[in-house]
């Protein structure tokens, strides 16, 4: 299964996180799944595509034109695609997929998963959305999305398919039951 992860070029200042995204490639990479990223070599992404390589996985980064022209691609992929901008590389990514994760992550990360999260809940796309809430950090999203429902402005079953989880485990259990 390809799993497409969003996540930031930075790596934050909270060491959980580098920890809990190493851990999610190495076990991508060790469960024969593979990984679809940004294709930075920068901070959490770059960790992620590393996890996942050394632990013997396949690692295709989706990078636009002016980050490769910045140098800022991660050299070592199975394969790296190179996209006009930054809406060529969202549609490719999505395609690429077969299950999504949002790691925390920056502004781009959030457009990301929102894009990933609307296709989901109008049933364009048939695939798990799965925010990985580390320590809280999508504790806001997932009030926001309470909340929709509560105004009558979207619905449980219309948010079907998308998922909050604290840990690995979790995201593992769903992509068991989805797969």
């Amino acid at each position: 299964m390809n799993i497409t992860v969003y996540l930031g070029a930075n790596e934050g200042n909270d060491p959980a996180l580098k920890q809990a995204v190493q851990e999610l490639g190495r076990w991508i990479g060790e469960s024969g799944n593979a990984l679809v990223y940004g294709g930075s070599r920068c901070g959490l992404m770059g960790e992620i595509a590393e996890s996942t390589l050394n632990a013997g996985g396949k690692v295709t980064g989706v990078e636009p034109e002016f980050f490769v022209q910045g140098e800022l691609q991660h050299e070592g992929l199975t394969e790296l695609i190179v996209t006009k901008d930054m809406t060529e590389r969202k549609t490719k990514m999505i395609a690429l997929g077969d299950a999504f994760i949002a790691f925390p992550g920056g502004t781009g990360t959030l457009e990301e998963i929102a894009e990933v999260m609307s296709k989901v809940s109008l049933r364009h796309l048939d695939a798990p959305c799965i925010l990985y809430n580390l320590n809280g950090y999508y504790d806001g999203l997932k009030a926001l999305l309470a909340r929709m429902i509560e105004k009558g402005l979207s619905s449980p079953e219309r948010q079907q398919g998308i998922y909050f989880v604290e840990d690995l485990e979790q995201i593992k259990e769903i992509l068991q039951k989805s797969f």
